[in-house]
């Protein structure tokens, strides 16, 4: 069974990049789905999905966050990892990683998920 693990900074300055890593664990990145995907919430808001990375390594992207977010892996350590450039107060949310045989929004109570990770941008 795989399970999911978000790791990162919880405070991010203004105009900086956010760089989260979603560590895989009871399975490869490459064989067990086809997507892993990023999620966020804002806080009083519902869930927004960010992009994902196919397993072949294809990435598909928000379109209305295509131009700052960027998701990579590193099949070696069974990372997945999420990058926001120039982040703003409104990017404060809990951000997620899940994984799924489906593009898009994973399915909150059949997919993997992991915990998430809260992340405030403030100066």
């Amino acid at each position: 069974q795989v399970q999911l693990q978000e790791s990162g900074p919880g405070l991010v300055k203004p105009s900086q990049t956010l760089s989260l890593t979603c560590t895989v664990s009871g399975g490869s990145i490459t064989t067990n789905y086809y997507y892993y995907s990023w999620v966020r919430q804002p806080p009083g808001k519902g869930l927004e999905w960010m992009g994902a990375i196919h397993y072949t390594g294809a990435t598909f992207y928000n379109p209305s966050l295509k131009s700052r977010t960027s998701i990579s892996r590193d099949t070696s350590k069974n990372h997945i990892t999420l990058q926001l450039t120039s982040v703003t107060p409104e990017d404060t949310a809990v951000y997620y990683c899940a994984a799924s045989n489906n593009l898009g929004l994973p399915d909150r109570e059949k997919d993997p998920w992991g915990q998430g990770t809260q992340v405030t941008v403030s100066s």
